[in-house]
């Protein structure tokens, strides 16, 4: 039995109509798409690799732009759906990672409430029966120094609430930092995070902190761990990465 397509795009076509005459971008771009697969678009700048992402993404809204054909995923049509629906499904089926991250930033805004916007609209993971937590955490030097935490999770394992949380710690105290982890424990389902973010003692340089963290998990459940360093003077950060299969 062959596998239902996730994604097809039929028949798009994407023209800029900022100028005296209509520039085409994108031409009768076809493409299907099932599930467990992985397709690589290949060609060269100003081809329309970046403009057919951004329009299966549903990013594209600028007026001056005209937008034909179908983007059918799992058989709704993101061109023409409603915008209701079209949140529902960013960020949390449809993700686009930019190859600048920076520039896809309003500088107009505060890093801080554009995170927070996105946060909004997107849910914890839809793998029943866990509903696995969404957990995200941002730095701010501007005007100080102050970090936040946030956590999207169910509601006590109820997928048809979504429950999001925001700590913001602003002038935090030296050697002093918070966490928040998926879930409490184990169970079954597992059950989601609850309260306030635990604090954590901050001690030594980084290798000390790094090797720290990673002997305090569970030798059975950890996998990899990440750790970034920032000096909030210059910006200048320090990373580490400890892989168990390394």
């Amino acid at each position: 039995m062959a596998e239902p397509l996730l994604l097809e795009v039929k028949d798009l076509n994407i023209e800029f109509h900022d100028h005296l005459i209509p520039e085409t971008v994108v031409y009768d771009f076809d493409l299907e798409l099932k599930i467990g697969e992985i397709v690589g678009l290949v060609g060269e700048s100003g081809s329309g690799k970046s403009m057919s992402a951004l329009a299966i993404a549903g990013l594209l809204s600028r007026r001056d732009m005209h937008k034909k054909g179908q983007i059918l995923f799992d058989g709704l049509d993101l061109l023409t759906c409603e915008r209701s629906k079209l949140r529902k499904i960013q960020g949390n089926e449809i993700s686009m990672i930019f190859q600048e991250p920076m520039t896809s930033l309003n500088p107009v805004k505060r890093i801080g409430w554009q995170i927070e916007e996105s946060l909004r609209i997107r849910e914890f993971e839809p793998d029943a029966p866990n509903y696995t937590p969404r957990i995200s955490g941002i730095i701010e030097r501007k005007d100080g120094y102050q970090y936040a935490l946030s956590i999207l999770k169910s509601a006590d394992g109820n997928p048809d609430s979504c429950q999001r949380y925001t700590f913001t710690y602003s002038n935090p105290i030296a050697g002093v930092g918070h966490f928040i982890h998926t879930y409490q424990g184990d169970g079954n389902p597992l059950p989601s995070f609850e309260g306030e973010p635990e604090k954590v003692a901050i001690e030594g340089d980084i290798d000390t902190f790094t090797n720290a963290v990673w002997d305090s998990l569970n030798p059975e459940n950890k996998v990899s761990l990440f750790v970034r360093f920032i000096d909030l003077k210059t910006g200048k950060a320090e990373t580490r990465i400890v892989n168990k299969n390394q």
